[in-house]
Formats: structure tokens, C-alpha cells, sequence
């Protein structure tokens, strides 16, 4: 399945459906925008964002839009807001495999892990 993400609102207990998404190839301090785009009713993307026959051995990057997000939901958040954006890095180093990137957010705090 190559590489895929899912967000959790957990302030709301709910995907976090209408989060931008933006994912990076990156390579050192270098970053190449690859696509953006809005995660879907169940806080995924559609589709992969690679299969196994197009992601690379490398290290990507995801960043969320957290702020506007809950902006939408009628968040009233402080400015500056505590959590903007939400940047991810990580390496995939088999492409036989699948790498699923979870995010679980509120405006204060968020966790991540390697998914299956």
C-alpha cells in the first residue's frame, strides 16, 4: 500500500475531516513539495499517497494544518495559536512495506506513531 495518513481530532473524537495536508520529499535541510491536499469525511486521505511501486527509500515530510482546522470547527484559539502546523519527518527504508502515518491532534497537543 506504500504510504498513507489518518488524523483523529481527539478534542472532538472524530476524524479530522477538511485538514490540509501537505507532503515533502526532504533531503537534509531541504524540502521538495510533492502534493497538498484535504483529508476526506473519515480523516484520510483518497487513495495512497504512494503505492509500493512509486514511494522511495528516503525521508518525507507531512505537515498539517492544525490551526485552521479547528478554526473551522469554531476552535476559539489564542494568538499566536499554541500548535500551527503539525510537521512530520520520517524515513522509509523498505518499500515492500507499508508505512501509515497517524496523527492524533488538539489545539495543545498531538501524538504520532508508525501505524500498520
Amino acid at each position: 500500500m506504500g504510504l498513507s495518513t489518518h488524523v483523529l481530532d481527539t478534542m472532538h473524537g472524530a476524524p479530522a475531516a477538511g485538514m490540509g495536508v501537505a507532503l515533502y520529499t526532504t533531503h537534509g535541510d531541504e524540502a521538495t513539495l510533492v502534493k497538498r491536499f484535504t483529508l476526506n469525511a473519515d480523516g484520510r486521505s483518497d487513495g495512497p499517497l504512494y503505492d509500493n511501486n512509486t514511494i522511495q527509500v528516503g525521508t518525507y515530510r507531512l505537515v498539517f494544518d492544525v490551526a485552521a482546522y479547528f478554526k473551522t470547527r469554531d476552535v476559539v484559539l489564542p494568538e499566536p495559536n499554541f500548535l500551527g502546523r503539525v510537521s512530520l519527518d520520517f524515513g522509509v527504508a523498505h518499500t515492500d512495506q507499508h508505512y501509515h502515518v497517524p496523527l492524533l491532534v488538539s489545539p495543545w497537543a498531538y501524538s504520532t506513531y508508525r501505524g500498520s
